[in-house]
């Protein structure tokens, strides 16, 4: 029987494909980051795994194998302590994932791997992550480190949702339970619910803006949703996916089109 690999992944490569794709000046990893985690009644606990594997596993079908850029595994359990309050939860420490980071990341830059794009999927890791990236470059200088959140700034998502979704839609709301409708309805429960955030914030204070608080779900929500998914529907999940992908792939081409930072 003939084994034909698929090419862009990493782990399904021999060692003697990584050593060479490693010696060329761009070559580059991408690590997608997730977490497992409630996501109200109505979505499953891998919906942040589920759409960065996904959403990259669709890049990664508009590109060249013959570019040297491949994809470490998705690393499904994250950094989740605000949804401990609802079964399901699985959070690993921030000392473990940054130390997990450093110690894959620098048998990368050993490899001789030039660049690493770790792509996020979970809102609640994004300063965990930067913070771990910047341990790693330290510890493996040679290599540039890239951390991501996958929906920080894709053009037009502001036109298919409001900006009351965009500032208080935080989690298993409209955009999340569209887009996950679109890429796997099997998986998406009946209820579509709404959840107002409980209290109210003073003023110049919010969740997430400049003057944040460390907020724990059951702290805004009873049902584990923070903002509204009675509208979601395929068609906008449809959008908001070629959204993603589009800006992805531009991105990552636009990287692997450079030199940089040599």
């Amino acid at each position: 029987m003939n084994f034909k690999p698929i090419p862009n992944k990493f782990e399904y490569l021999n060692w003697p494909e990584i050593e060479s794709i490693s010696k060329d000046k761009r070559s580059t990893v991408i690590w997608p980051f997730g977490a497992v985690e409630q996501h109200g009644p109505h979505l499953p606990l891998a919906t942040d795994s589920i759409f960065v594997e996904e959403i990259i596993c669709e890049v990664f079908k508009l590109i060249s194998p013959d570019i040297p850029l491949k994809k470490l595994p998705t690393q499904y359990f994250g950094f989740s302590p605000e949804h401990k309050g609802f079964s399901g939860t699985i959070s690993l420490s921030s000392n473990l994932i940054t130390s997990m980071i450093k110690e894959v990341g620098g048998q990368l830059s050993d490899m001789g791997f030039k660049r690493l794009i770790l792509i996020n999927g979970h809102g609640g890791q994004i300063s965990l992550l930067n913070t771990a990236a910047r341990e790693l470059r330290s510890f493996a200088p040679r290599m540039a480190v890239f951390p991501c959140f996958m929906w920080s700034g894709v053009t037009g998502l502001s036109k298919l949702l409001s900006k009351t979704e965009i500032e208080h839609g935080l989690h298993a709301s409209l955009a999340e339970t569209s887009l996950m409708l679109a890429l796997k309805p099997e998986l998406v429960g009946d209820e579509r619910p709404y959840e107002g955030i409980k209290g109210q914030i003073p003023d110049g204070w919010s969740l997430e803006g400049n003057a944040p608080t460390a907020w724990l779900t059951e702290d805004l929500s009873r049902s584990g949703v923070i903002g509204d998914s009675r509208d979601a529907n395929e068609s906008l999940g449809k959008d908001i996916k070629e959204l993603l992908i589009n800006h992805w792939y531009k991105l990552i081409m636009n990287m692997m089109q450079s030199d940089w930072p040599n």
